[in-house]
């Protein structure tokens, strides 16, 4: 009985563990932050690229309105040939508009 009781104390012990480590994971460093960012950038654009809109060189992408909303994700992105509105939608072509 004694195995018995200190495997489940020692079960107990691992998962507070990681319910306390798991939110800290989460947290993306500065660094992580900085790449994800990047990322974006290069994603949006090779999406407007096969909608045949010109961005041979990504500058930024910013995120607009509600950053919560994912079905709703409208981005800013800007090329060296122009700025975008670009509305991601999953399994379908963005929507794309040009801002001047």
């Amino acid at each position: 009985m004694k195995t018995n009781r200190i495997s489940i104390e020692r079960n107990i012990c691992i998962a507070l563990a990681l319910a306390v480590a798991a939110p800290l994971c989460a947290i993306p460093s500065p660094a992580r932050a900085a790449e994800l960012k990047e990322m974006s950038k290069e994603i949006i654009a090779v999406q407007i690229r096969k909608q045949g809109y010109a961005c041979t060189n990504p500058v930024s992408a910013t995120r607009e309105g509600d950053a919560t909303k994912y079905d709703d994700a409208v981005w800013l992105l800007k090329c060296d040939e122009a700025t975008y509105k670009v509305q991601l939608i999953p399994d379908m072509a963005a929507k794309v508009e040009r801002v001047p």
